[in-house]
């Protein structure tokens, strides 16, 4: 999935952590991977100096990492958060090597 580099797309996946009772935070320090995910205490902190292009990347690979329960997303969150898993999910299946045995029934 290839979101568009925009304020507004950045606020909608920001949105889906809020409505999931994560606490987001953007600050600087040495993260290796541009984000670090506290999961006991529901708190996820992001590079501060990412440009748009790098909190959504970074945003839209933490998602599949964090327990979100959908019924507390609105409509609109439980879309983008569908797309977003479903396309990681896409992604990580295409990345797999085909088995060489025959398929049994």
């Amino acid at each position: 999935m290839n979101l568009k580099s925009t304020p507004n797309n950045v606020a909608k996946l920001e949105k889906i952590f809020e409505e999931a009772k994560y606490i987001l935070r953007y600050e600087k320090g040495t993260f290796n991977s541009g984000f670090c995910v506290l999961e006991h205490k529901k708190v996820v902190v992001i590079n501060k100096f990412l440009n748009i292009e790098g909190r959504i990347n970074t945003l839209m690979d933490i998602l599949p990492s964090i327990i979100v329960e959908e019924g507390f997303l609105t409509p609109e969150s439980q879309k983008l958060y569908r797309q977003v898993i479903d396309s990681k999910t896409a992604g990580a299946a295409g990345e797999e090597t085909p088995s060489s045995e025959p398929e049994t029934e």
